[in-house]
């Protein structure tokens, strides 16, 4: 079910980390992480700001000349903070969750978008979050950015319809992850997905298998 060539946004991170698992199994990976480890059994990895217009200019341009074009592009990258109040938000954690996780998702499709048309179609595949879906205390930023980011993916959904790309997200609730662990220690992880259903859910949404969803958001519970 997964695709030949994939790029990976936020690899090093524990969601990354299970869905290059995943798909590395019968798929080429680019793997895309601010801070690049040495590339596992082959794999290009690039170290690169997904924020940043001329880091993923550079990081695609080596995509493009390894692979030529690709199948699926998972964007994982993105960030969490509890933030201030809403009444007490400062400029400078409102535009750290919108730059991580909706202009990153402009950022990365800017430059990768021409390699998926180059391959005749695919699929993007974006982590949300199930708290787009509305407001919580001290999570305002956080909320707004993650719903800003569906927004994103429904409009590039519409836009990319023709070119035969399909845009998704995955919208979790909590993952079960060491630092979730750490931070919760007497949550009832039970509730929690597990990583590698998680990436299971990922790779369903960049495979063929797919095909006839598009523009949607799937939560993880």
């Amino acid at each position: 079910m997964s695709p030949r060539i994939a790029v990976i946004t936020g690899a090093s991170g524990a969601l990354g980390q299970a869905v290059v698992t995943r798909l590395g199994h019968d798929s080429e990976l680019a793997l895309i992480a601010r801070h690049a480890a040495p590339a596992p059994h082959g794999m290009l990895t690039l170290a690169a700001d997904v924020t940043s217009d001329d880091a993923m200019a550079h990081a695609a341009g080596l995509i493009a000349k390894r692979f030529g074009s690709i199948q699926a592009l998972v964007h994982v990258a993105g960030g969490f903070e509890m933030g201030e109040p809403v009444h007490g938000l400062s400029r400078a954690s409102w535009d750290r969750m919108m730059d991580l996780n909706a202009w990153s998702f402009a950022t990365v499709t800017r430059h990768l978008v021409p390699l998926l048309r180059g391959g005749a179609g695919g699929s993007i595949v974006a982590v949300s979050a199930a708290a787009a879906a509305r407001g919580d205390a001290q999570k305002g930023a956080y909320a707004a950015s993650k719903a800003a980011l569906q927004r994103l993916v429904e409009s590039l959904a519409a836009e990319l319809r023709a070119d035969g790309i399909r845009v998704n997200s995955v919208a979790p609730a909590t993952l079960d992850t060491p630092a979730n662990r750490a931070a919760m220690p007497g949550a009832e992880v039970s509730a929690w997905t597990p990583l590698d259903a998680a990436a299971d859910t990922i790779a369903f949404l960049a495979s063929d298998a797919s095909r006839a969803v598009n523009g949607q958001h799937l939560t993880l519970g």
